[in-house]
């Protein structure tokens, strides 16, 4: 049992020099805000509580640094990256963006975003939206979705049902 015990001190301490990449490339390309209007009250919104996990830049906290902490925040970031990422947002076929943004709206309505894990224990206070809050990024991923209706043709907003597997 002491060996053991001494195999896993051993192995977190030698984990503690292996960290993953870190999302900062911080490339704004393609970023929503290129082409969409973001007020101020929303984008303060946006940075508190959605784009540390869904956009090319992400701030740390400092127990980021202490492994496997580390690797599970960046797991979380590169999910939260692979369903919606802000930084890339304009990459993805208009459908695709009308899409995304309904799914924001679902999300922050059900309370699934911001993830409570993000919240917990109030490591990332600002990241608590209140019903305030919430309500105007609805609102506002609303108005955007209403935006592309009267831009766009109905057809070119409805996803592609997937082809079927046999």
């Amino acid at each position: 049992m002491k060996k053991i015990a001494l195999a896993i001190i051993g192995l977190l301490i030698i984990i503690q020099f292996i960290h993953p990449e870190r999302n900062t490339s911080n490339d704004n390309t393609y970023a929503i805000s290129k082409k969409y209007i973001i007020p101020d009250h929303v984008n303060t919104i946006l940075t508190n509580a959605c784009t540390d996990c869904h956009s090319n830049q992400s701030t740390y906290p400092w127990y980021s640094n202490i492994q496997p902490v580390g690797f599970g925040l960046n797991h979380h970031i590169e999910e939260g990256k692979e369903h919606l990422n802000f930084s890339t947002f304009l990459k993805l076929p208009i459908a695709v963006q009308n899409h995304k943004l309904e799914e924001v709206i679902e999300t922050v309505e059900e309370g699934e975003m911001p993830m409570p894990s993000y919240t917990y224990l109030g490591l990332h206070p600002k990241a608590n939206l209140s019903d305030a809050e919430r309500g105007q990024l609805i609102a506002w991923a609303k108005a955007q979705m209403d935006t592309l209706k009267a831009t766009y043709p109905a057809d070119s907003l409805k996803m592609k049902p997937r082809p079927k597997r046999d």
